[in-house]
Protein backbone atom coordinates (compact mmCIF):
# COMPACT_ATOMS: atom_id res chain seq x y z
CA UNK A 1 0.00 0.00 0.00
CA UNK A 2 0.88 3.47 -0.91
CA UNK A 3 2.20 5.71 2.08
CA UNK A 4 0.03 8.98 2.06
CA UNK A 5 1.40 12.38 1.31
CA UNK A 6 0.04 15.55 3.42
CA UNK A 7 1.15 18.06 0.86
CA UNK A 8 3.56 20.19 -0.40
CA UNK A 9 5.84 21.66 2.06
CA UNK A 10 8.19 23.55 0.04
CA UNK A 11 8.60 24.89 -3.70
CA UNK A 12 11.46 26.76 -5.04
CA UNK A 13 12.45 29.42 -7.52
CA UNK A 14 16.22 30.41 -8.73
CA UNK A 15 17.18 33.71 -9.24
CA UNK A 16 20.35 35.77 -10.27
CA UNK A 17 20.53 38.61 -7.87
CA UNK A 18 19.21 37.54 -3.99
CA UNK A 19 19.09 41.20 -2.84
CA UNK A 20 16.87 42.11 -5.56
CA UNK A 21 14.52 38.76 -4.98
CA UNK A 22 14.56 39.33 -1.31
CA UNK A 23 13.41 43.14 -1.61
CA UNK A 24 10.75 41.21 -4.10
CA UNK A 25 9.44 38.71 -2.13
CA UNK A 26 10.03 40.21 1.39
CA UNK A 27 9.02 43.87 0.84
CA UNK A 28 6.65 43.63 -2.55
CA UNK A 29 5.09 40.01 -1.61
CA UNK A 30 5.41 40.84 2.56
CA UNK A 31 6.91 37.24 3.09
CA UNK A 32 8.95 36.96 5.96
CA UNK A 33 12.57 35.77 5.51
CA UNK A 34 13.46 32.61 7.96
CA UNK A 35 16.70 31.86 6.40
CA UNK A 36 19.37 33.68 4.88
CA UNK A 37 22.36 31.81 3.87
CA UNK A 38 24.70 32.80 0.39
CA UNK A 39 22.87 30.06 -1.58
CA UNK A 40 19.58 29.99 0.02
CA UNK A 41 16.33 32.45 1.45
CA UNK A 42 13.82 30.47 2.88
CA UNK A 43 10.42 32.46 3.29
CA UNK A 44 7.53 32.02 5.47
CA UNK A 45 4.57 31.15 2.40
CA UNK A 46 1.68 30.14 4.62
CA UNK A 47 0.93 27.41 7.95
CA UNK A 48 3.67 24.72 7.07
CA UNK A 49 4.75 25.98 3.89
CA UNK A 50 7.85 27.52 2.75
CA UNK A 51 9.50 29.54 -0.43
CA UNK A 52 13.21 28.71 -1.22
CA UNK A 53 14.24 30.96 -3.36
CA UNK A 54 18.02 29.77 -4.69
CA UNK A 55 20.82 31.60 -6.07
CA UNK A 56 21.01 30.24 -9.80
CA UNK A 57 24.46 28.66 -10.65
CA UNK A 58 25.60 28.30 -7.15
CA UNK A 59 23.15 25.16 -6.08
CA UNK A 60 24.38 22.25 -8.80
CA UNK A 61 26.75 20.90 -6.00
CA UNK A 62 25.65 18.24 -3.23
CA UNK A 63 26.15 20.46 -0.04
CA UNK A 64 27.02 18.53 3.03
CA UNK A 65 25.25 19.07 6.27
CA UNK A 66 26.12 17.84 9.68
CA UNK A 67 22.69 15.69 9.72
CA UNK A 68 23.37 14.69 6.03
CA UNK A 69 24.18 15.48 2.23
CA UNK A 70 21.73 17.83 0.59
CA UNK A 71 22.02 16.03 -3.21
CA UNK A 72 22.49 19.56 -5.71
CA UNK A 73 19.86 20.75 -8.18
CA UNK A 74 19.69 23.64 -10.22
CA UNK A 75 17.52 24.56 -12.90
CA UNK A 76 17.90 27.45 -16.15
CA UNK A 77 14.44 29.37 -17.02
CA UNK A 78 11.82 30.78 -15.28
CA UNK A 79 10.06 28.71 -12.92
CA UNK A 80 5.86 28.77 -11.52
CA UNK A 81 3.96 28.94 -8.73
CA UNK A 82 0.71 29.68 -6.90
CA UNK A 83 -0.14 31.46 -3.98
CA UNK A 84 -3.54 30.72 -3.09
CA UNK A 85 -6.46 33.95 -2.22
CA UNK A 86 -9.36 34.05 -1.38
CA UNK A 87 -11.89 35.84 -4.42
CA UNK A 88 -12.60 38.79 -2.39
CA UNK A 89 -8.43 39.32 -2.24
CA UNK A 90 -8.82 39.66 -6.39
CA UNK A 91 -9.58 43.20 -6.71
CA UNK A 92 -7.52 44.26 -3.97
CA UNK A 93 -4.28 42.16 -4.68
CA UNK A 94 -4.81 44.17 -8.48
CA UNK A 95 -4.88 47.61 -7.27
CA UNK A 96 -1.71 46.48 -4.87
CA UNK A 97 0.41 45.38 -7.35
CA UNK A 98 -0.39 47.98 -9.94
CA UNK A 99 0.60 50.52 -6.85
CA UNK A 100 4.21 48.94 -6.46
CA UNK A 101 4.49 48.30 -10.45
CA UNK A 102 4.34 45.22 -10.45
CA UNK A 103 2.45 44.14 -13.89
CA UNK A 104 -0.57 41.49 -14.18
CA UNK A 105 0.82 39.94 -17.31
CA UNK A 106 -2.40 37.90 -17.58
CA UNK A 107 -5.84 37.09 -15.88
CA UNK A 108 -7.65 33.84 -16.27
CA UNK A 109 -10.56 32.65 -15.11
CA UNK A 110 -11.29 28.96 -15.53
CA UNK A 111 -13.95 26.50 -16.13
CA UNK A 112 -14.53 25.90 -12.64
CA UNK A 113 -15.13 29.64 -11.82
CA UNK A 114 -11.92 30.51 -10.36
CA UNK A 115 -9.48 33.19 -11.15
CA UNK A 116 -5.87 33.30 -11.44
CA UNK A 117 -3.59 36.50 -11.57
CA UNK A 118 -0.18 36.02 -13.55
CA UNK A 119 2.99 37.92 -12.72
CA UNK A 120 6.28 38.07 -13.06
CA UNK A 121 9.24 38.31 -10.06
CA UNK A 122 12.22 40.21 -11.04
CA UNK A 123 13.95 37.48 -12.82
CA UNK A 124 11.05 36.22 -14.75
CA UNK A 125 9.92 33.73 -12.43
CA UNK A 126 5.70 33.43 -13.19
CA UNK A 127 3.69 33.92 -9.89
CA UNK A 128 0.38 33.62 -9.31
CA UNK A 129 -2.44 34.28 -6.92
CA UNK A 130 -5.06 31.88 -7.50
CA UNK A 131 -8.68 32.27 -6.04
CA UNK A 132 -10.96 28.95 -5.75
CA UNK A 133 -12.78 27.25 -7.56
CA UNK A 134 -9.34 25.98 -9.43
CA UNK A 135 -8.52 22.72 -9.29
CA UNK A 136 -10.83 19.57 -7.81
CA UNK A 137 -9.06 19.96 -4.47
CA UNK A 138 -9.23 23.89 -4.21
CA UNK A 139 -12.96 24.82 -4.29
CA UNK A 140 -13.28 27.06 -1.44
Amino acid sequence: MRPKLDGILETAVYVDDMETAHSFYSDILGLKRMVAGERLFAYDAGPAQALLVFHRGHTGEDVETPGGIVPGHDTSGHSHFAFRIGSDQLEPWRAYLGEMGVEIVSEVIWPAGGTSLYFNDPDGNVLELAAAPLWPNYLS
